[in-house]
């Protein structure tokens, strides 16, 4: 809560001064952001404070998909990419379905990925206190995103990110790294 506290202080002014929203490129990081008017509902302090700031928080997908993409281009002769949507995205921000919906509007070939919806076992401190659980849960959710033989593995959080790499076949990505590679980006 401290911490909520601080970054409500530095980033409240900043939306008094205009800003229109506050971005976050990790959805378990948007996902608790998202949670701070619940956390601090009772401070008197900073209850308030808390409902302007976490109206203000925005996924990356949430501004991409609002913006006119015809200038980045479009994938040509990209390799199939297996989306991983993770939980935070799909149950914490509800936010399913709107990366892979950026990423063939600007043409990638999304391979399919069985059981999508299934947790890849990083969850925040989950692999590091369920070492052997979260691993299989990596093994399966591997198995499901190399199915499709893609040429690279996205997902749209740092945990989920860092965990599958460790033993995926194929690079793992931030999604928003797709777009960098674009003609026009």
């Amino acid at each position: 809560l401290a911490t909520a506290r601080r970054n409500i202080d530095a980033w409240l002014p900043l939306l008094e001064q205009g800003a229109e929203a506050l971005v976050v490129t990790a959805s378990g990081c948007a996902a608790h952001l998202k949670e701070y008017a619940h956390l601090l509902r009772d401070d008197p302090a900073y209850a308030a404070k808390a409902v302007r700031v976490t109206a203000a928080i925005r996924d990356l997908v949430e501004v991409i998909e609002a913006e006119e993409l015809a200038t980045l281009g479009r994938a040509a002769g990209t390799a199939g990419v297996a989306f991983h949507a993770p939980c935070t995205l799909q149950h914490g921000e509800r936010l399913a379905g709107r990366v892979e919906a950026v990423l063939r509007r600007l043409g990638f070939a999304l391979t399919a990925v069985p059981d999508a919806h299934l947790c890849c076992g990083s969850a925040g401190t989950y692999s590091i206190l369920q070492p052997a659980l979260s691993g299989q849960l990596r093994a399966r959710k591997l198995a499901a995103l190399h199915s499709g033989a893609p040429a690279r593995i996205a997902t749209a959080n740092i945990g989920c990110l860092l965990h599958l790499d460790a033993a995926a076949a194929a690079p793992v990505v931030h999604w928003i790294q797709l777009l960098d590679e674009l003609p026009g980006s």
